[in-house]
């Protein structure tokens, strides 16, 4: 459809160890040690992701947001919420 924007960032597979997502030209794994939302997380509620603005993922299902560089440098991020 004319004027439809497709979003960069797709998930492509969920595993025990975290999910994978590709983000134009590159892949990233969002492993559950540090990105423990995802880890009991509904698989189809994880396949749902749209890229707000540039660079910002939010997953509507399960009211999370990360940005790339939190996905790329997560040492600079120490602090992590847990799942409840």
């Amino acid at each position: 459809m004319p004027g439809t924007t497709v979003s960069p960032v797709e998930v492509v597979q969920v595993t025990p160890f975290g999910v994978w997502i590709a983000y134009h030209d590159r892949e990233f794994l969002l492993d559950h040690e540090r990105f423990p939302w995802f880890r009991t997380a509904a698989v189809k509620d994880v396949f749902v992701v749209e890229e707000v603005v540039k660079g910002h993922f939010h997953w509507p299902n399960l009211d999370v947001d990360l940005d790339i560089d939190r996905i790329e440098n997560p040492e600079k991020y120490p602090l992590v919420a847990t799942d409840t």
